[in-house]
């Protein structure tokens, strides 16, 4: 479906006398030179993308890729135009979870065609915000891909600093007096950072040469506003590269904690059967009913045997205690 569409002029949105859907008399309505129009779509089937693609020329492959989805963040040169996917992120706290979406761009010289995959990442506000600022939007279709860029990277710090907030949780858990359990939470947030690193770390390479105005088809006056979302990029990648890395090493530090863990308990079960070990050992040899056993027929004899078997217990649980054993 066609969320909005509009023309805009020398940094402005101009008022047409058109449905939202009538796409092909809005684009006839850029005659000036720097209209252009920006279509924005959720999820359309083929048949509405194909005729978006009749009207402003854009080619079969890529709006094939748009309408599957599920494309690696790539930047692509069909003719004069240009096809840019990005990953939108979007962090549930409650099941340790990143969902992904993903947007395509269509970038012509009077068109941006935005297709939207998802839930996440709506670009209403980006719309919104990049209106507002006419210096920015008079620099044409660059414009809207920067403020498209700037918006989803945006995204990639907020779930960065909630997944710093979830490692740091690992983190106090793993190394707390408690028995825990963080193996299960740990492949998890693993499993989601690397998700991230698919969205992110594709990026960097056409973010590299928006900054250096090295595309055809980018003002290359647009290029220190690039230049500020690679960094933004460059800094989310460093993040999750580091969160990475200290998982790995809290991982590795429950396993040595499970491990130090187990070797108490077997020295308390060790030290726990040595105290009824001696005993019975005694209460064996006393139990064997030999004629001619010592002290068989001494009145203090059962006195003396639970003396020994007592007093046995407390000297070895005495020994355990004092050596940490118990």
């Amino acid at each position: 479906m066609i969320v909005d569409s509009a023309l805009y002029r020398r940094g402005e949105r101009v008022s047409v006398d058109c449905h939202v859907d009538d796409l092909a008399e809005l684009a006839d309505q850029a005659t000036e030179p720097g209209d252009f129009v920006w279509v924005g779509l959720h999820q359309p089937s083929a048949e509405e993308l194909d005729r978006v693609a009749q009207i402003f020329g854009l080619h079969a492959l890529a709006v094939e890729d748009a309408v599957s989805a599920h494309q690696r963040p790539k930047l692509e040169r069909y003719d004069d135009n240009l096809f840019l996917t990005l990953k939108t992120l979007w962090y549930v706290d409650e099941d340790d979870a990143v969902e992904t979406g993903e947007i395509n761009m269509f970038v012509g010289p009077n068109f941006v065609v935005t297709v939207r995959h998802g839930e996440g990442a709506a670009l209403k506000d980006a719309r919104t915000h990049l209106e507002e600022r006419e210096k920015i939007l008079a620099h044409g279709p660059s414009a809207v891909v920067y403020a498209v860029c700037d918006a989803i990277v945006d995204r990639y710090e907020e779930v960065a600093a909630q997944l710093e907030i979830d490692v740091d949780e690992v983190e106090a858990s793993v190394f707390s007096p408690e028995r825990t359990n963080d193996s299960v939470r740990i492949y998890t947030l693993k499993r989601e950072i690397s998700e991230v690193r698919r969205a992110v770390l594709p990026l960097r390479e056409p973010m590299r040469r928006f900054a250096s105005g090295l595309v055809t088809g980018i003002d290359p006056e647009a290029a220190p506003f690039f230049r500020d979302v690679s960094d933004h990029l460059s800094r989310t990648a460093d993040i999750i590269d580091s969160l990475d890395s200290l998982l790995s090493t809290a991982f590795d530090a429950h396993l040595a904690r499970i491990s130090v863990q187990q070797n108490d308990d077997m020295r308390k079960i060790s030290a726990g059967a040595a105290i009824v070990v001696v005993p019975t050992l005694i209460a064996g040899v006393y139990g064997m009913n030999f004629t001619h056993m010592p002290e068989l027929d001494w009145r203090f004899g059962y006195a003396w045997a639970m003396f020994l078997m007592l007093g046995s217990m407390a000297g070895l649980y005495a020994f355990f205690k004092k050596s940490g054993w118990l």
